[in-house]
């Protein structure tokens, strides 16, 4: 009797190819659209490329990013809007993780309502960057908005979004754990749903309750979930741009690295829709972008990955 080699499920010859034809156009999408556009930037922040259709392209080298990091007043500033974005992604980050948490927690338990409750806190989610801006812009307005109208009872008047950078840039912020907070929510709703509740019962009968049970069960048993929010929540807080688009535009003191990316890119510096084109240059500082994301991106998950084994094993 012919023995198979389990192994392998294929078989041999030509059969053996056959994963690599199924995997052949998913390869090529992938190549085409993610790794290529990724190493044409590359390649492009070393032109003085605009992307205006006539106009040569000269390779500069490493002149971008000698402009971008050192050069002038322009420096500066690139390296502020750089030290805003760390700052904007710590404080999303924290606020949005613990609110989630927090959130879960509380829908998670038999409340009459939490499937309508869950269901409200992750619309936001599904709305899209334009449309939660644009509610958020009308709800902002000055004197006559909702939110100034609740600010007036207490004898508050804030020019909110039009106000000094570091108010706008504070409700940037606000808009955007509340457009996201939902799917950090959902995420450790989903890590609690796999807890057992036989440990919990277990625990009940040793004497714990409360904190205690949160500290030695949910907390170790959501490690998955913890670590997926926290590496999500960084790495989509250090690339977020749209919003500051939508709510307050090009403005100084309010700028982030992924904004100025495409202002530089597409022209549109100082709120004007006619400013130089200059792809290369921005081509350069998404590379920046790119290389501070990969590298705060490494750091957080061989962090999660040493708390993982510590709980998981």
């Amino acid at each position: 009797m012919k023995v198979m080699n389990k192994s392998y499920l294929f078989g041999r010859g030509r059969k053996a190819a056959v994963p690599l034809l199924l995997l052949a156009p998913g390869v090529f999408l992938y190549l085409l659209i993610g790794i290529g556009p990724s190493l044409a930037t590359a390649v492009y922040s070393f032109t003085d490329a605009t992307g205006i259709r006539g106009i040569p392209i000269n390779w500069i080298g490493f002149e971008n990013y000698d402009e971008f990091l050192f050069r002038g007043l322009a420096s500066r500033d690139n390296i502020d809007a750089l030290i805003r974005t760390l700052q904007f992604s710590v404080l999303v980050t924290f606020i949005q993780f613990s609110l989630g948490l927090i959130l879960a927690l509380i829908l998670n338990q038999q409340l009459k309502g939490r499937t309508f409750f869950r269901t409200l806190f992750f619309v936001p989610v599904v709305l899209g960057v334009v449309i939660q801006g644009l509610m958020w812009k009308l709800f902002l307005l000055p004197g006559g908005g909702p939110v100034a109208k609740v600010f007036s009872l207490f004898g508050v008047e804030s020019e909110f979004l039009g106000g000094a950078p570091t108010e706008a840039f504070f409700w940037v912020i606000v808009v955007q754990i509340w457009a996201n907070v939902g799917i950090t929510m959902v995420i450790f709703l989903a890590g609690m749903q796999t807890i057992s509740e036989d440990l919990y019962e277990a625990a009940r009968i040793d004497g714990a309750s409360g904190w205690s049970l949160f500290k030695n069960i949910t907390w170790p048993q959501l490690t998955p979930a913890i670590n997926t929010n926290f590496l999500l929540n960084i790495i989509g807080s250090l690339q977020a741009w749209q919003l500051f688009l939508v709510l307050i535009g090009y403005r100084p003191g309010t700028q982030v690295l992924g904004y100025l990316v495409f202002a530089e890119g597409f022209g549109q510096t100082s709120g004007a829709v006619t400013a130089a084109f200059r792809q290369g240059y921005a081509a350069a500082a998404s590379i920046v972008l790119f290389f501070i994301v990969l590298a705060i991106g490494m750091s957080a998950n061989a962090f999660v990955t040493r708390r993982e084994r510590k709980y998981l094993g």
